[in-house]
């Protein structure tokens, strides 16, 4: 588990903890979880990791197991298609629009290069979570500069669901390093004003969803 929660909106950080958990695989599909013994691992009383838990079965990440507390939704393969079919049909127009507003994405310049430095320091040392909140903060921070709160929270939800199980393999063979280091010439793309070559690349990256990431 991340470190023990100790500020004060302990349902809210409980999500997250079990989102990157879950999402990286250290929650395992068909598992059964209690929140009681997460609770204990987090430092903090059951009712918010339970209200979390409850969150994730609403976005249907997790169902409730009664009297025994909550199993993992394994992802089948037609799902895990479907979620990369919407978010080609999402990001892909959306990074060409960025694209052509290369002012405001080079005004960041420097932050998304420190942010793509970070998704590779974070698959070079294997840190899994660590990769996943990098490569979050890379993408939907890009999409924020669209100022389109919707999108942005279709996007969040879809990597949610996609639960990129595959990670931790990739990280042992060395092949995530590999996935890290496309995230540069994306910026690099998006700064140049080039909307084909961003399309192009964005739409490799998201292939490893239906590839070595599943």
């Amino acid at each position: 588990m991340e470190n023990r929660l100790q500020q004060t909106n302990l349902r809210d950080q409980a999500l997250e903890v079990l989102k990157l958990r879950l999402i990286s695989g250290d929650l395992a599909p068909g598992q059964i979880y209690s929140a009681a013994s997460l609770a204990t691992e987090l430092g903090v009383s059951n009712s918010p990791v339970r209200e979390a838990m409850l969150t994730l079965v609403n976005q249907g990440l997790m169902e409730a197991v009664r009297n025994r507390g909550f199993r993992v939704v394994p992802l089948s393969e037609k799902e895990r298609r479907n979620i990369y079919d919407l978010r080609l049909l999402v990001e892909i127009p959306s990074m060409e629009r960025l694209a052509a507003m290369k002012g405001k994405v080079a005004a960041r310049k420097d932050e998304f290069s420190r942010i793509a430095s970070d998704i590779v320091r974070c698959a070079k040392k294997g840190d899994i979570v660590g990769y996943l909140d990098a490569d979050r903060r890379f993408h939907v921070g890009l999409l924020e500069i669209l100022e389109n709160d919707q999108l942005t929270a279709i996007v969040e939800n879809l990597r949610d669901q996609a639960r990129q199980y595959g990670l931790k393999a990739l990280s042992k063979s060395g092949a995530l390093v590999k996935s890290a280091e496309e995230h540069q010439p994306i910026l690099d793309a998006l700064i140049a004003g080039d909307q084909k070559l961003t399309a192009s690349l964005m739409t490799d990256h998201l292939g490893h969803l239906v590839t070595d990431w599943a």
